[in-house]
């Protein structure tokens, strides 16, 4: 259930805010669950057709296998660009918190730029150091962050007004086009099915209670932190927010600005840090062992250092670059991601009952549903 949560909650939650300005609280609440609704079964229809294989088997194997190399090229194309493009989110991200701290702590106007190649740079040394480190790393940030969250939330809470976050009006619908694909990316979790198939032995019962349960997880962190947000800053005043770029630090410094309460601001800024961190080296850790395996890079020092040039250089150029696209990013990992969290999955299971009947779980609602999400996710990709 925590690595499911763990996996969809992290710092694009940070652009939820942001894109759901324009159709405020009561329809981002709404399209929220149907998200959840639409992600949640595309993990199970990826559940279905994985427990035809032996425990292990992941999407290169079920996909080629069921769908042929073409699909199966396309998937790993869209996996591979969603890596890459989230790395740039998370250095544009990472150096706008970055510099929002120092300026906080020193009142030193830190260069976004040179925040972002030091984060990037900082961090590409961890994950070259290997898997170990990042992964006590990441033990240490995921209790942060739960701690940070809870403290700055509960106390934001506190101070939400009411007629500030509940003012939805009809004519504010218009603006769920442009956050299905945020909302989307939210709930990205579909790459540790295989994983989670393999930890329980093609235990279907424990698999599905881990998706259903950490996507409930995941649902209520985000509505929790859209209800804090939204309800502390004002409408109007994400204008300004947006004309900035709508990163990371600009709504950290906004939503800092509606309290004088020193202790809200900090812990916020912990918890914004902390997730940045960890959402970055869980992306990279994937795409350096997916060049890795790629490339075939040896696994010592020179081989390690080639694939972390090539895992972080890219991403490290766009932020010199352009280092405000933090918001744009996660979209693009959105447009994506209907290709390997909607269209693949609904496709795989309808070739998967054809194929072997799917002996061991079919997901209910049959066609109409597949074709439900399916339709899903090409709006995603048109929005």
């Amino acid at each position: 259930i925590t690595i499911v949560a763990g996996t969809a909650v992290g710092a694009g939650m940070f652009s939820l805010p942001v894109i759901s300005s324009g159709m405020w609280f009561e329809w981002s609440a709404l399209l929220l669950v149907c998200t959840w609704f639409c992600m949640f079964h595309s993990s199970l229809f990826i559940m279905e057709a994985n427990l035809n294989y032996v425990p292990g088997s992941s999407f290169d194997t079920f996909v080629g296998d069921l769908l042929g190399s073409r699909w199966n090229l396309l998937n790993n194309i869209s996996l591979c660009f969603i890596l890459y493009i989230l790395s740039y989110a998370y250095i544009s991200g990472g150096g706008s918190i970055v510099a929002h701290t120092i300026k906080s702590i020193f009142d030193f106007d830190a260069p976004i730029i040179l925040s972002g190649m030091l984060f990037s740079l900082g961090l590409a040394l961890c994950v070259w150091y290997g898997t170990a480190l990042v992964g006590r790393l990441s033990t240490v940030l995921v209790a942060g962050m739960l701690i940070s969250f809870l403290l700055s939330v509960q106390g934001f809470l506190l101070y939400t007004e009411l007629e500030v976050l509940f003012i939805g009006r009809l004519e504010y619908v218009i603006y769920i086009a442009a956050a299905i694909p945020y909302f989307m990316t939210s709930f990205g979790y579909h790459g540790c099915v295989p994983s989670l198939i393999k930890y329980y032995s093609s235990n279907v019962r424990a698999v599905k209670r881990c998706l259903l349960f950490g996507s409930i997880l995941a649902l209520s962190f985000y509505l929790i932190w859209l209800g804090a947000t939204l309800g502390n800053i004002p409408r109007d005043d994400f204008s300004a927010i947006n004309s900035l770029g709508g990163n990371i630090g600009d709504l950290v410094n906004a939503l800092s600005s509606k309290t004088d309460k020193v202790f809200l601001a900090s812990t916020l800024a912990m918890f914004a840090n902390m997730a940045v961190v960890s959402s970055f080296l869980g992306v990279t850790l994937g795409l350096f062992d997916f060049i890795a395996d790629k490339f075939n890079f040896a696994d010592n020092s020179l081989g390690r250092f080639k694939t972390t040039v090539v895992t972080f250089l890219p991403p490290s150029v766009g932020g010199l670059f352009y280092p405000n696209g933090f918001v744009y990013a996660i979209g693009l990992a959105g447009m994506f991601a209907c290709i390997f969290g909607s269209i693949v999955p609904a496709l795989a299971a309808k070739q998967s009952r054809l194929k072997y009947g799917s002996p061991n779980y079919r997901v209910w609602g049959g066609n109409p549903l597949i074709f439900f999400i399916m339709c899903y996710g090409a709006l995603q990709f048109v929005c």
